[in-house]
């Protein structure tokens, strides 16, 4: 089993999101001993944003790339490999403006490429290929947004996710982390709760 994290904010040890992704995959490491974890952190490592030049480098013949558009693919098809390859999946999201971070988003738009990722039948419906897998989407807000319009970071990543053939997906949320010191507790201990509840979905019966 490869499990495969994705850390998405820019606050570094200082992120709840951040936080709550580790007692996540702690949790499910040790109900599946064994567990092959791997850890892109795009906060740390920041990709660089989908340009002409990216797009120009997947549609030039792999023979005909220049050593930068050489790179490009080469990075674009390291990010698929390593979801292609996991199991499960992890996702620290952190709500940023009511949506994902812009790290996040790039990343996105790496792994998301017609006839690799998704693809096109003839009736022109889009048929997601990435499937298979089970996903965890940890959010992390200083407000209470999830269930009301201005939740857009969980109905774009539920909408994405969907569309690249990960339907499996459970979120996290940890809400009120700007609300004070009681609130911001209590949307701790609420995310850990729902930690529990699907950590023990996996224990046998």
């Amino acid at each position: 089993m490869n499990m495969l994290v994705i850390q998405s904010s820019i606050l570094g040890s200082n992120s709840k999101s951040r936080l709550v992704a580790e007692q996540l995959v702690n949790r499910l490491a040790q109900a599946e001993p064994g567990m092959t974890i791997r850890t892109r952190d795009l906060g740390a490592a920041p990709l660089p944003y989908v340009d002409a030049g990216h797009i120009g480098a997947l549609f030039t013949p792999a023979g005909e790339r220049s050593p930068e558009q050489a790179r490009l693919v080469a990075l674009a098809d390291e990010l698929i490999a390593e979801i292609v390859q996991a199991d499960r999946v992890v996702i620290a999201a952190p709500v940023y403006n009511f949506s994902i971070p812009a790290q996040l988003k790039t990343y996105i738009d790496y792994i998301a490429r017609a006839g690799v990722t998704f693809q096109y039948g003839p009736d022109g419906k889009p048929r997601g290929l990435l499937t298979g897998k089970k996903v965890y989407v940890v959010t992390a807000r200083g407000g209470k947004t999830v269930g009301t319009a201005l939740d857009q970071a969980t109905s774009y990543l539920s909408a994405i996710l969907g569309f690249l053939g990960m339907d499996d997906v459970a979120f996290i949320h940890a809400e009120g982390l700007n609300m004070g010191a009681d609130a911001a507790a209590a949307g701790l201990e609420n995310a850990r709760g729902q930690i529990d509840l699907h950590v023990g979905e996996l224990a046998p019966a």
